[in-house]
C-alpha cells in the first residue's frame, strides 16, 4: 500500500465523529426518547461505560491482524470459503445500513422542503454524489470530511448555545421516575451506533499507526457527547412527552433558533449538517463495501456493479408506507444493527484466537522430518 494512501488517527477519529456520530445524533434519538423518556440521558451515558470495555476488543483483534486487509487476514485463518461467506455478509450488512441512512435522509427531505420533488430523482441525484466520494480513495474521503466537520461542529454548537433561552433543565428530573427498567431496555440504541466502531478493522490497513486504548476511549466520549448533545436538548426544549412523538427531534430544535426579535428560521443550517452527515455515512459505508470487493480505484467496476443494486434497493424502499419505515428503521434496524455487529466481532475475537493455516501446514511437514 502506498504512504500516500495511509490516514492518521485523527483523521480516523473526524471519520467516526461523522459517519457515526450522524446515526447517534439524529437516527437513533426517537427510539431512545420513546422508550426510556427523560431519562435516556442516563442510557446513553450508561451505554457508553458498559460497552467500552467490549470496544476495546478491537485492540485485540488489531494486532491479531497486524493491521492486515480484514480479506487476507481471515483467509489465512479460515480459508477462502469461510471468509467469503463473512465478507458477504459484510456487504449485505453495509447495502442495508446505507440503504436505510439515505432513505431516512430523502425522507426528511421531502417531508420539510422538498415536498413536491419526485422521490426518484432525489435517490438518483443523492446516490450519484456519493459513489462519486466512493469511487476516489480513502484520503479524498478523510480530506473532504475533515473540511464538512469543521462547519457541521460549529452549526451545532451554534444551535446549543442559541437555544439556552428557551431551555428548562427543571425536565430532566425526577431520575428513574418509571424505574430501571426502561432505561435498560434502550440501552440497545446507543449500543448499535457505539459498536459500529468495529467496522474500522475494515480499515485498518489504511492507517499509519494503530488503534491504541486511548483512542478508542476518545471515540466513545465523543459520540455519547454527540447522542446527550440533542437528547437532552430535546428533552428540555420540548419535554419528554412532545420529544418521544418527534421523528426528527434534533432537526426539531433547528426551528427554535433565533436571535433577538427579527432573525429566525435558520433550520436550513440543519440541512448542511444532515446532508453531509449522510454524505459522509453512506461514502464511508460502500468505501468498505468497496474495498472488500477488491473494487478500490476501478470506476467502472463501481459503476456498473455496486451502483445499480443500490439504487434499486433504494427505490424498493420507497414503497414501503413511511410510517412502517419508520417503525423499522428506530426499532428493528437499530436492533438488528447491533446484534450483527456484536456477533461478527464476537466471531473475529474467536477467529485471531486460531493459528495460522500456513503455520499449522508447514509446522506437520517439520515434524515429519524431525520423526
Amino acid at each position: 500500500m502506498n504512504n500516500t494512501f495511509k490516514i492518521s488517527i485523527l483523521h480516523v477519529i473526524f471519520l467516526c465523529l461523522t459517519s457515526i456520530g450522524l446515526k447517534n445524533h439524529v437516527t437513533l434519538l426517537p427510539p431512545i426518547l420513546e422508550t426510556a423518556k427523560r431519562d435516556g440521558w442516563i442510557t446513553v451515558i450508561l451505554t457508553g461505560i458498559v460497552i467500552f470495555p467490549w470496544i476495546l476488543m478491537i485492540i485485540f483483534i488489531q494486532k491479531k491482524s497486524q493491521l492486515q486487509p480484514m480479506k487476507i487476514w481471515l483467509t489465512e485463518k479460515i480459508g477462502k470459503v469461510g471468509t467469503n461467506i463473512a465478507l458477504f455478509s459484510i456487504v449485505i450488512f453495509g447495502y442495508i445500513l446505507a440503504a436505510f441512512t439515505l432513505k431516512e435522509t430523502i425522507l426528511w427531505i421531502s417531508s420539510t422542503f422538498l415536498e413536491s420533488t419526485p422521490t426518484t430523482l432525489l435517490v438518483l441525484l443523492y446516490a450519484i454524489v456519493c459513489f462519486l466520494l466512493v469511487s476516489t480513495n480513502i484520503q479524498t474521503i478523510v480530506n473532504v470530511n475533515t473540511i464538512i466537520l469543521f462547519f457541521v461542529i460549529i452549526f451545532g454548537f451554534y444551535a446549543a448555545f442559541t437555544n439556552m433561552q428557551v431551555k428548562n433543565y427543571e425536565l430532566i428530573f425526577p431520575i428513574l421516575e418509571h424505574g430501571l427498567s426502561p432505561v435498560l431496555m434502550a440501552m440497545i440504541y446507543p449500543a448499535s451506533g457505539f459498536i459500529e466502531l468495529y467496522m474500522l478493522l475494515f480499515l485498518q490497513h489504511y492507517f499509519k499507526k494503530p488503534l491504541k486504548w486511548y483512542h478508542l476511549g476518545i471515540l466513545i466520549f465523543c459520540l455519547v457527547g454527540l447522542t446527550l448533545g440533542p437528547l437532552i436538548g430535546a428533552i428540555v426544549e420540548f419535554g419528554p412527552e412532545q420529544a418521544a412523538k418527534m421523528h426528527f427531534p434534533a432537526y426539531e430544535e433547528w426551528t427554535l433558533v433565533a436571535i433577538g426579535r427579527f432573525i429566525e428560521h435558520m433550520d436550513f443550517l440543519s440541512v448542511y449538517q444532515w446532508l453531509s452527515g449522510a454524505f459522509i455515512r453512506i461514502g464511508v459505508i460502500l468505501f468498505i463495501v468497496c474495498d472488500i470487493l477488491n473494487f478500490t480505484g476501478q470506476h467502472k467496476k463501481i459503476w456498473y456493479y455496486m451502483f445499480p443494486p443500490f439504487v434499486i434497493f433504494n427505490l424498493a424502499l420507497f414503497l414501503i408506507e413511511d410510517e412502517v419505515f419508520v417503525k423499522w428503521n428506530y426499532h428493528y434496524i437499530q436492533q438488528f444493527a447491533f446484534i450483527f455487529i456484536f456477533l461478527f466481532s464476537l466471531f473475529l475475537i474467536i477467529v485471531s484466537l486460531i493459528p495460522n493455516r500456513k503455520a499449522t501446514s508447514e509446522r506437520q511437514p517439520n515434524q515429519q522430518n524431525m520423526e
